[in-house]
């Protein structure tokens, strides 16, 4: 295996990934746009899920193809973004025909960003439908990390999180990525370390050159401080692959990919978070091994979600109350941000 010449979930041919923010407010959209419609699957493992469109992503559901990928802050008011992702799609005549009628089909989930300040005073009318739509306009295969999109106004435990990805090509050159928005409840970092929890999976210096820790971790470092009263978290994230799979194979990539979140974060899949995962296959290469082929892929796309939620962390800016990883640990490179 090697990592993609981006770095990025991108790396997956016929994808692409637009970000919009609005600083004032601290929130964000990312979207994701097959170039043709593509098999999708979705697992929800978090208790507190704020999602659209995903029973419909059921294997056992009429739903063949998504069109695009909503991944949005803002709690529910960021379900609307879909709204926006939808008729900018239609707009392009790229939807679910029937008849005359053209209509996109869009799943989305959305994180809690509001505790990084910002002002909402929107009236009548959120900025998540034109966020969505502003993201797809500058959809391609470059987009940024950390405070981007719906990363924004991300935390993760006591630091700023963000939006992050990476890539994986396999030895047989299946592609294999992921995109994640890490607004966890748990943390990313061991205990009075500065090493993620998944560190031994970094590949080429993407979250700073991570190193063993120094320590053993003893019982006091386990016993995680909870404050289930500020609640508000959720991480969501895509994988995706250029595999050609069906929406059952497409379910068991995304279950897999949830393994991920458990290397990379601690604790995970709360009654807080509304932890959940959707898998993209956009359909270039034959599954040669329809068992074995599989469980690499799934494989894979755990490994790049953890290492995707370790740069989102790494790549993330200040913001309000919750510092940065860089400004607070120094990593193997010997940076510090200031």
């Amino acid at each position: 295996m090697r990592v993609g010449p981006r770095n990025r979930i991108t790396d997956v041919p016929g994808l692409t990934v637009g970000n919009a923010g609005d600083a004032r407010a601290r929130t964000g959209v990312t979207v994701v746009l097959p170039d043709e419609p593509a098999t999708a699957a979705v697992a929800v493992l978090g208790g507190a899920p704020g999602t659209r469109e995903t029973d419909a992503l059921d294997p056992s559901c009429l739903v063949d193809a998504v069109h695009g990928l909503v991944l949005s802050g803002g709690s529910a008011y960021g379900l609307a973004a879909a709204d926006g992702l939808m008729t900018w799609l239609a707009s392009r005549g790229r939807g679910f025909r029937v008849g005359p009628a053209v209509v996109p089909v869009v799943p989305a989930a959305i994180c809690f960003d509001f505790l990084t300040g910002g002002e909402r005073d929107w009236g009548h009318e959120p900025p998540y439908r034109a966020l969505a739509r502003a993201a797809a306009d500058v959809a391609g295969a470059d987009f940024a990390l950390g405070n981007a999109g719906a990363g924004l106004g991300a935390k993760c435990g006591a630091l700023k999180g963000g939006l992050g990805s990476a890539s994986t090509v396999l030895d047989d050159g299946t592609t294999v990525g992921a995109l994640v928005v890490v607004n966890a409840f748990g943390s990313a970092v061991m205990p009075g370390t500065g090493t993620f929890w998944a560190w031994a999976l970094e590949q080429g210096g993407e979250a700073g050159g991570q190193a063993p820790p120094t320590r053993p971790l003893g019982p006091d470092d386990l016993d995680y401080s909870f404050d289930l009263s500020v609640g508000g978290n959720t991480t969501v994230a895509v994988v995706a692959t250029d595999a050609i799979l069906t929406k059952a194979q497409a379910r068991r990539v995304a279950l897999m990919a949830h393994d991920g979140l458990g290397r990379a974060l601690r604790p995970v899949h709360t009654t807080v978070d509304g932890d959940s995962v959707f898998a993209l296959a956009t359909a270039r290469r034959p599954l040669a091994d329809p068992v074995g082929g599989l469980a690499r892929i799934g494989m894979a796309a755990a490994d790049c979600l953890s290492r995707a939620i370790m740069r989102g962390v790494y790549e993330a800016e200040a913001l309000g109350p919750w510092p940065a990883y860089r400004d607070l640990h120094k990593t193997q490179r010997g940076e510090r941000r200031s």
